[in-house]
């Protein structure tokens, strides 16, 4: 019983330890809002901790419209993550986890066609989740954590 408590508490330290490393980080907000700014949505388009980049939920519209197919609006939101991470220093193949949410789980072979032309090396893991209705009727929202390699 000693031991667990010897044990516990210290994995305790050890993760308070690391929460301390991982908060004292310099944060780089891409594409970021402050709570002051009264216009838009209340949250930035990623944000870089250490050699992490956390890319907020994004969309593939044309000009605010939802375009004609599911292949183009999947290059659309994939070209938008994609600068994203280049104006953070990193490349799709940064990616480690992905989630894509699709309003319609039918749309998910025109999804992966384009997906795939993103990638030159391993694909990083992936959820693809049916949702119902995403903001402005879009097929699909897309986020995910990418690590520099």
């Amino acid at each position: 019983m000693r031991m667990r408590i010897v044990t516990v508490l210290g994995l305790l330290i050890v993760f308070a330890s690391l929460a301390n490393q991982v908060s004292a980080q310099e944060r780089q907000y891409i594409n970021g809002r402050s709570a002051s700014q009264s216009d838009g949505a209340p949250f930035s388009g990623a944000v870089l901790v250490g050699n992490t980049l956390y890319l907020s939920g994004m969309l593939g519209l044309s000009g605010g419209q939802r375009p004609a197919n599911a292949e183009e609006e999947a290059r659309n939101v994939l070209t938008n993550i994609q600068n994203t991470l280049e104006q953070a220093g990193m490349s799709m193949d940064d990616l480690v986890s992905v989630q894509i949410f699709a309003s319609d789980v039918g749309d998910y072979d025109a999804f992966n066609a384009v997906y795939r032309t993103f990638f030159t090396q391993e694909f990083p893991a992936r959820a693809f989740l049916g949702s119902g209705t995403l903001l402005f009727n879009a097929r699909f929202e897309v986020l995910g954590i990418a690590v520099r390699r």
